[in-house]
């Protein structure tokens, strides 16, 4: 077989898009009637395919559009399976493999999921692609083999696997060095409503990656950037809810007593408060994290025993359920006159 020898169709189904029809497995040139040594032929310099992985097989001479790259490394890292065809098939419901066990992540990913501080897909040298631990592959040619224990449920981003934002920076942040650009991915996953905080210094501290100071100094910007932006929406959950105006940003005091911590928001005549829950737990902090929680648990019973309504709001909840957040509110301010009346206490600015 020479280059001029013409090759079987891959598939008479007309329902495979343009980039499987260009990238395609060995096994599914098998399945088609191309042997290996024919493939291999076809691949020979100056011929009209190309291998571009091990296995994996790019029908055009051309270098590999974004596309076609992340199906190959998803073809060669995956247990590529077919997801079926349509009973009545239409050009609304194309046939698209099903990739086993194999998603994009890294800076890959967040370009997929629209971060505009990652570089472009075509720029990177390689794509991320995180599998199962005990899968036999290593990492070659413009695919890098990222394990892991316990595979998240991937999201479908333009038709492909794509590791949720979380594991994807904490796979991108693996291979950085630089405090800067650790800093702007970060910055960006929560200013951007990626993700929340929480979320991701947990999937960093799983990743070990919190003892590397340039990663603790970018979590510690992205804890302050997150606690304000939560502050930001309970601003605007109050005003654009119709809740009475509170006192923000104050603490409680028994006359002449003790302190009795502080909250963000507070409507005295009501004896109603609102503390936001920003909390990240941090490698290596576990008693810490657990005092911080045996401290909030404290002072919210420690304010209900003298009659003071505390609402405790996540900030994942403020961002995801903002309406449900502002009826909770409310229920408590209107239950207000129901209750007996709350010791007094001295309300002073934090």
């Amino acid at each position: 077989m020479n280059h001029n020898t013409p090759v079987p169709p891959l598939s008479p189904r007309p329902l495979l898009s343009e980039v499987q029809r260009r990238v395609v497995t060995a096994g599914r040139l098998r399945a088609t009637g191309v042997s290996v040594a024919e493939a291999n032929e076809q691949c020979r310099p100056g011929g009209p395919w190309q291998q571009i992985l091990p296995g994996v097989f790019l029908l055009h001479p051309g270098p590999p559009t974004s596309e076609e790259r992340l199906h190959a490394v998803l073809m060669y890292a995956a247990r590529e399976q077919s997801a079926g065809v349509p009973a009545q098939p239409g050009p609304e419901q194309p046939h698209r493999p099903v990739y086993a066990d194999a998603m994009i992540t890294g800076l890959a990913a967040l370009t997929l999921h629209g971060f505009s501080s990652t570089p472009p897909l075509l720029s990177l040298d390689r794509i991320d692609v995180l599998v199962p631990r005990m899968r036999r592959l290593r990492s070659t040619g413009g695919a890098r083999i990222v394990r892991t224990s316990a595979l998240p449920a991937a999201e479908q981003v333009t038709g492909l696997p794509v590791a949720p934002v979380p594991r994807a920076l904490a796979d991108a942040v693996t291979e950085l060095t630089d405090a800067g650009a650790v800093r702007r991915l970060l910055t960006e996953a929560v200013r951007g409503g990626h993700c929340e905080p929480a979320a991701v210094v947990r999937e960093l501290n799983l990743a070990k990656l919190l003892s590397r100071p340039h990663v603790v100094d970018a979590v510690d910007s992205l804890l302050a950037e997150g606690r304000a932006i939560a502050e930001d929406r309970l601003y605007r959950m109050v005003r654009e809810y119709g809740l009475p105006d509170p006192v923000w940003n104050v603490d409680l005091r028994l006359p002449g007593g003790p302190h009795l911590g502080g909250l963000d928001a507070y409507w005295p005549e009501q004896a109603v408060a609102v503390e936001l829950d920003t909390r990240a737990p941090r490698q290596g902090h576990r008693q810490d994290d657990d005092a911080l929680w045996s401290e909030y648990v404290r002072k919210r019973e420690h304010l209900e025993r003298l009659g003071i309504t505390v609402v405790h709001i996540t900030p994942r909840k403020l961002r995801d359920a903002m309406e449900q957040q502002a009826t909770v509110l409310r229920t408590a301010l209107m239950a207000s006159g129901d209750r007996d009346p709350a010791a007094y206490v001295v309300v002073l600015p934090r």
